[in-house]
């Protein structure tokens, strides 16, 4: 069986799966986590990233950066800080960034962040305006001071994912070209660069397929390593009568060239079915940003945003994973 390769997390936030229930990803019981009104001028509250962190002289053992949509319906992000990684208490002022160049720091929206811990910080990667939607860098030790870094592509570009750690002795991201709309269309390319300035050796990931991934696709959390490749949980979106559908799946891809797919799931592992998920600001959605591991038990808690609306938090294993992509591969 295939072990994840992260360390051993054995107080992550956990609920055994239903008995009975057959689907590789199951609910936590009492979602959503984060409601629309977590601060007091949030309309809602979504597509969100966490990590673990302890914060000295608290009893937090979690931090994450969170989508904050205003009452004015603008896109900011916020740090924020937990003792479970469920109930979180996030800052009622979003984060400003320190940074050389005002060009850079200069504050159009920031949405959809992903965290990442690589080498001695936590890095974080957001869709950043810059005369349309690009990839936004910065990091941060702490949660509370952070600095940003150079756009990583031209504009337009979606859903910059980091890796965990370097490939070939070079940082490694996902992303989603896009366009300046919705983008009704995607697919995902791989780049590399030596400094997080300077990004190149743009390969091409995969793209759309048939059913529930066939207007675009697009990474979700950061890929996760394992013994057999990095496991990517992606997001797949359905052009229907009634608007965009958004669902998720997995894939597997090379360790060391993650360009190369090794497996696909040909059927998503979760979409909406929850009242929350169904409706709310952008109905039909589930959009996955973030997960928590335990790399003794294989277990993976996914949060997620819900309907642009909520947060939600669901739970599988390696194990279910793994299985998934065997039993209903692409054809």
């Amino acid at each position: 069986m295939a072990k994840l390769l992260t360390p051993s997390f054995p107080t992550m936030p956990w609920q055994d799966k239903p008995e009975g229930y057959t689907k590789p990803v199951w609910r936590y019981s009492e979602n959503p986590i984060i409601p629309r009104d977590a601060i007091p001028t949030s309309n809602s509250v979504f597509n969100s990233a966490v990590v673990p962190f302890k914060t000295e002289g608290t009893d937090y053992q979690y931090a994450g950066v969170f989508r904050c949509d205003d009452r004015e319906v603008s896109m900011n992000i916020f740090a924020g800080f937990s003792v479970d990684g469920i109930h979180w208490d996030i800052n009622h002022e979003p984060i400003t960034f320190q940074g050389e160049d005002p060009e850079v720091t200069r504050l159009e929206y920031r949405y959809d962040p992903r965290v990442v811990w690589i080498e001695d910080r936590y890095y974080v990667s957001w869709c950043n305006g810059y005369h349309g939607p690009t990839i936004g860098l910065g990091y941060t030790f702490d949660f509370k001071t952070f600095y940003q870094l150079e756009n990583a592509f031209l504009p337009y570009n979606r859903n910059g994912v980091l890796f965990p750690r370097k490939i070939g002795g070079n940082f490694a991201m996902l992303s989603r070209p896009s366009d300046t709309g919705h983008t009704p269309f995607g697919d995902m390319f791989y780049s590399e660069s030596p400094d997080m300035t300077y990004w190149g050796k743009h390969r091409f990931v995969f793209g759309t397929a048939g059913g529930w991934q066939s207007t675009k696709i697009g990474p979700g959390p950061c890929p996760i390593e394992t013994d057999e490749g990095w496991l990517l949980i992606y997001h797949g979106v359905l052009t229907s009568c009634n608007g965009y559908v958004y669902r998720f799946g997995v894939a597997l891809l090379d360790k060391d060239q993650p360009w190369k797919v090794l497996k696909r799931s040909r059927f998503y592992i979760m979409g909406p079915e929850e009242t929350y998920e169904l409706t709310g600001d952008v109905p039909n959605v589930t959009f996955p940003c973030a997960t928590l591991t335990d790399g003794d038990t294989g277990r993976i808690a996914i949060y997620y945003g819900c309907a642009d609306t909520v947060t939600g938090l669901a739970f599988t294993t390696i194990d279910e994973l793994m299985q998934h992509l065997d039993q209903y591969p692409m054809r």
